[in-house]
């Protein structure tokens, strides 16, 4: 455990502030070692934290929390605020099965006004408190806190554009922790910051912009230019000021004599209009092997803090997202029409392998689902076979884009589905819930879900040269089952499913992933007297119809198992059983498993299945209570096949 005197004596922003000025370098140094030693033990995100160690303590050191509202985009760089507001004592918890979440959440702490897991929503939040506080007649500041990364992203501009018509009060610290967008920090840099954020400043700009209302308008307007171009020539803020922003920077945000004067000039000139302050920090600052990897470190597993060396579990089979990549490289290197798209997320999605073999077709669009989406689908209007490689949980911004832009338009755009089902530590904003009920109900839409890895080959290579109209494929987060894995995919006949094993009693029918689990249940199922039938779907959209005719005529139990909501694979079968009749006699007994009404909280994804019913103790549960099997007999645990 780190050494952390000062760390020690603060509990809560309050005792933060009670801290002298010239020990709060100290503070920052030891709150850096505490988030080190902290994601060591639990992994998490560690880079884009480390990064804003002094700007919290800043932050927090200037303005009076909670009352004022301080609220951080993403949140994955929340956990030295997390540490610094009362939670220090459960920072070992970090993502862990009851433990803090990985982000803020409301639910957790006062200090934690908007939660937030996906990206740039920040603004838009602080601008609905700043107008409440307003509305409420309350003098509170409002403090967004964005990455340069989030501000790729439509929403960010949407809310800054009605922020600044607004002339709302609003503080936004833009953290440009990738790459400056404007002149190099430094002394001089500090200075000009210092002096326009200043009361007096602002006061004699006051009364300069009062002194040229006796001016002709035409010299006003000509005026009021010359002076914010000046500004914005000196200190590179023209775009935001064009927004309606008043924009001080850049300030170096390790820098805690440049960052609180600053902070306070802007606490204290109450002033109109929102105002936007622009540091500059560094990802994983203060530890080397994050500095030197900023992307390996943005995310990390538990690691060694003296070496830095992350610890993985060792497996034999290779992760999904892998799989996906290398079975699309095989495709693009015999179809030159095939392009890959991302937002923001290449070693996400492993089209940093894609984009290593062809540079010139691959594309990160950064954090903008939206334009990536009709992006890929004006490469489809001309020809092109793109790929849109995004998160199930990230597709959820782009839908109106799916519907209007790709699917009425009937345009053959891939959607490659990564995360999909429950993804463990990132919890409930990441888990892939929602695709398959909120794609399935868009006409047109093909859908097909991997049940192992060498699934996920043969349904990259059936999307590569399908081209009658828009086509997805989910699959899950982490590792594979292990099957072996074909040189390169066949095109799997559209709309068709297979059976695995073959029973008389009880038939499961699953979609996904889940299928593992399905054929463990199904030897427990057989053992207990009721020979059973297991069949992969692999598709939801359109259905299998012989294959659910078959499974329904010839089994007294027929099960679905999907890793989704309510709404989807399960649903679009008991349509079709209600359309053909076939439940009408009342012979056979249907069950869906999906997942629960609920968000399920951040823990292990088997942890999580099984909380949500879907592992084979889950399954055998439901079937043997739709067989009518004597309830109070104990289910003892599945074996592991293998």
């Amino acid at each position: 455990m780190p050494s952390t005197p000062l760390l020690d004596q603060i509990h809560e922003p309050c005792d933060l502030r009670r801290v002298s000025r010239e020990s709060l370098q100290q503070v920052a140094d030891e709150l850096r070692r505490e988030t080190i030693d902290a994601v060591s033990v639990t992994g998490g995100h560690l880079g884009a934290g480390l990064g804003v160690v002094e700007l919290t303590v800043a932050l927090h050191y200037v303005f009076d929390t909670p009352h004022d509202r301080l609220i951080w985009d993403v949140g994955h760089q929340a956990y030295p605020h997390k540490i610094l507001t009362g939670r220090r004592d459960r920072i070992r918890t970090l993502r862990q099965p009851g433990g803090l979440s990985g982000f803020t959440r409301r639910a957790e702490s006062i200090y934690d006004p908007f939660g937030a897991a996906h990206s740039s929503t920040s603004i838009s939040a602080g601008l609905g408190m700043a107008t409440a506080a307003r509305l409420d007649g309350i003098e509170r500041n409002v403090i967004a806190v964005i990455g340069d990364g989030a501000m790729s992203a439509g929403m960010a501009y949407e809310a800054m554009n009605n922020a600044g018509a607004m002339k709302s009060r609003l503080i936004v610290i833009l953290n440009d922790n990738d790459m400056s967008i404007a002149p190099p920090v430094g002394a001089m840099s500090a200075y000009l910051s210092r002096m326009i954020s200043s009361h007096e400043y602002r006061t004699f700009r006051h009364i300069a912009k009062q002194l040229t209302k006796a001016f002709p308008k035409r010299l006003q307007q000509a005026a009021a230019r010359a002076e914010e171009y000046a500004r914005g020539l000196a200190t590179g803020g023209t775009l935001f000021e064009e927004l309606g922003f008043y924009y001080i920077g850049p300030l170096d945000g390790h820098n805690l004599d440049h960052l609180i004067p600053v902070l306070e000039n802007v606490r204290d000139d109450a002033g109109k209009g929102p105002v936007l302050i622009h540091v500059v920090t560094q990802k994983g600052k203060g530890y080397p092997p994050a500095e030197a990897a900023a992307d390996k470190y943005h995310g990390v597993n538990k690691f060694d803090v003296v070496t830095g060396a992350q610890h993985k579990a060792k497996s034999n089979a290779p992760s999904y997202t892998s799989v996906f990549a290398k079975a699309l490289v095989k495709e693009a290197e015999i179809d030159d029409r095939i392009v890959a798209i991302t937002a923001a997320m290449p070693s996400g999605t492993g089209l940093d392998l894609f984009e290593k073999a062809f540079p010139e077709r691959c594309f990160d669009v950064g954090i903008a689902e939206q334009h990536a989406v009709t992006f890929a689908a004006g490469l489809a209007a001309e020809g092109f076979r793109p790929f849109c490689a995004i998160y199930s949980t990230f597709l959820q911004r782009a839908y109106d884009q799916v519907v209007h832009d790709v699917a009425i338009q009937n345009l053959p755009v891939r959607f490659a589905i990564d995360r999909a089902g429950l993804v463990g530590a990132d919890g409930p904003t990441h888990a892939g819930s929602f695709d398959v009920a909120y794609l399935g109900c868009v006409p047109g839409m093909v859908i097909m879900a991997a049940a192992d890895e060498a699934e996920l080959v043969h349904m990259v290579a059936t999307a590569a040269r399908f081209d009658a109209g828009p086509i997805a494929f989910r699959y899950p987060r982490g590792e594979g089952v292990g099957v072996d894995l074909p040189e390169r995919g066949e095109v799997l006949p559209i709309g068709k499913g297979r059976i695995v094993r073959e029973g008389t009693r009880v038939a499961i029918l699953s979609f996904g992933a889940r299928l593992q689990e399905a054929l463990k249940a199904a030897d427990e199922i057989t053992a207990r007297g009721y020979a059973t039938t297991v069949a992969d779907a692999r598709f939801a959209k359109p259905l299998d119809r012989d294959l659910i005719r078959q499974l329904a005529r010839h089994h007294q139990v027929l099960l679905t198992v999907e890793e989704g909501s309510i709404g989807g694979f399960g649903s679009f079968v008991q349509q079709f059983l209600l359309d053909e009749g076939l439940l009408d006699a009342g012979r056979l007994r249907l069950r869906s498993l999906v997942l629960p009404d609920r968000f399920i909280e951040h823990g292990t994804p088997a942890g999580m299945y099984e909380e949500a019913g879907l592992n084979a103790s889950g399954i055998v549960r439901r079937a043997l209570e739709a067989v009518g099997h004597d309830r109070a007999t104990v289910i003892r645990p599945v074996a592991t096949r293998g």
